[in-house]
């Protein structure tokens, strides 16, 4: 539990502080976010506004995870470097594309081909990695099987789980992204996730299969640190949502969004909860099917049912303050996260 604090207290220190420092060097250089044209009006007020703030998400994340096992002088886990690289491996992809963004003065990157294959590369490197590296009772990072609140049915063959793997990563990965939308929505949505993934972790660790065999206990590798890794993506996100609060100071970029869709399905796979994110993540889900609802009709009917997707900016040109949707959907993601850790514990408890 140690470990937890103190690699989301130095995070949150950490973000806390680069931040005014960050925003600083980013308006000198004029990184300032490109708005889309075809977007709400009142986005227009956001131009210029400074982004790529995901790379302060980032260094406090590795700094408090690091710097809790150098405070406490244990060794990281090959699960928790597992989750990082994922995590960084991202996030790197999101800060090339928020690089051309800037450097060449439009609201579009990377094309989505380079994109894509800079997820599948790094997640490709995850997925494989996390069936190698067993430890001394022979549980590996993560086991090539479908999960829910924990694995079920036979093992997958190698190359079919890493494309599963894939369609988690590349998928959660973009649906952050797609909810970065609004001031501090995405950022707030993912805080709840990694709530949850810090208390899954906790659990886990106190009824692993390490300390006793139990008809319900949990066969994962290094559940405290993956809590650990969950703590130092909270406060990075803490301290980065100080900043992009309405009004934004600044915007976490491809660079926060790609990195942490990567850090919540790098969690739910080493946790073995690959499914069980659909409800912890339940925000993301609904908003990435609302684009994929706009589009199917508008290709078959001709017709839009939303004024506009992603959902959030359906809810813009209704009429709807930012503040209150972005409120209001934290609601949601609450209820969601509420409901996924009920589940997993009512799984749990003996019959």
């Amino acid at each position: 539990m140690t470990g937890i604090l103190i690699a989301a207290a130095l995070s949150l220190l950490v973000s806390l502080l680069m931040m005014p420092m960050v925003i600083r060097l980013l308006f000198r250089f004029k990184f300032g976010q490109e708005i889309r044209d075809d977007g709400p009006e009142g986005h227009k007020t956001k131009q210029g506004t400074p982004t790529m703030g995901g790379i302060v998400i980032l260094f406090g994340a590795v700094i408090g995870y690091f710097g809790s096992h150098l405070a406490l002088t244990t060794t990281p886990t090959m699960s928790g470097l597992l989750v990082m690289f994922l995590f960084v491996g991202t996030g790197a992809v999101g800060f090339l594309d928020d690089f051309i963004k800037i450097y060449k003065r439009r609201s579009l990157g990377l094309r989505s081909g380079a994109k894509m294959a800079g997820q599948t590369i790094v997640g490709g490197i995850f997925a494989v990695g996390v069936t190698q590296f067993p430890d001394g009772y022979g549980y590996t990072p993560a086991s090539p099987q479908l999960s829910f609140l924990r694995d079920f049915g036979p093992p997958l063959l190698l190359g079919v789980f890493v494309l599963w793997a894939l369609f988690l990563i590349v998928g959660f990965s973009n649906a952050v992204n797609l909810t970065d939308g609004l001031d501090g929505l995405a950022t707030g949505a993912t805080v709840l996730s990694l709530v949850a993934y810090i208390i899954i972790g906790n659990w886990q660790l106190r009824q692993s299969c390490v300390a006793y065999l139990a008809p319900s206990c949990y066969p994962v590798r290094d559940p405290l640190d993956l809590a650990v890794v969950a703590a130092a993506g909270l406060g990075g996100c803490i301290g980065f949502l100080w900043y992009n609060a309405p009004p934004a100071k600044i915007f976490m970029g491809d660079t926060g969004s790609l990195a942490l869709g990567g850090l919540i399905v790098g969690l739910a796979i080493t946790t073995r909860t690959q499914l069980l994110l659909l409800i912890i993540g339940g925000l993301f889900v609904i908003i990435t099917m609302s684009v994929m609802v706009q589009v199917s009709s508008f290709r078959l009917t001709g017709k839009r049912l939303l004024r506009m997707a992603p959902l959030q900016h359906h809810f813009e040109l209704k009429g709807w303050a930012e503040t209150t949707i972005v409120i209001r959907f934290w609601i949601i993601q609450g209820l969601l996260v509420g409901g996924g850790i009920g589940l997993f514990y009512l799984e749990w408890m003996p019959r």
